[in-house]
């Protein structure tokens, strides 16, 4: 699942297209999540292909990590505690409906 399928694509005035602004869900922490340690040349869609089976919910641990994620990248600092979160499904659910996805 990408993160943009169904996203609604707007086009300026001079006709370039562009992604509307995505919002993403709060994710609070549940008692199933999941915690791990980071080893050197961890990468948030290795993780969650690992977690999910798909790479591409990459998105759903950076979102529950935000507060010490870097923003410009997929690695992520050996040693960092990330919490995976265990509702993958309740998480995609919240975005669609955050963004009008059906």
């Amino acid at each position: 699942m990408s993160r943009y399928d169904g996203v609604t694509i707007l086009s300026s005035s001079r006709g370039k297209q562009y992604y509307q602004n995505v919002m993403y869900p709060d994710i609070p922490v549940s008692s199933n999540d999941i915690y791990v340690i980071t080893d050197f040349l961890d990468r948030l869609d290795l993780i969650a292909n690992d977690y999910y089976n798909d790479s591409s919910l990459f998105w759903v641990i950076a979102v529950a990590n935000a507060d010490f994620m870097p923003s410009d990248t997929l690695f992520i600092p050996e040693g960092t505690q990330l919490r995976i979160p265990s509702d993958v499904q309740s998480v995609i659910q919240a975005y669609n409906e955050l963004n009008g996805i059906s």
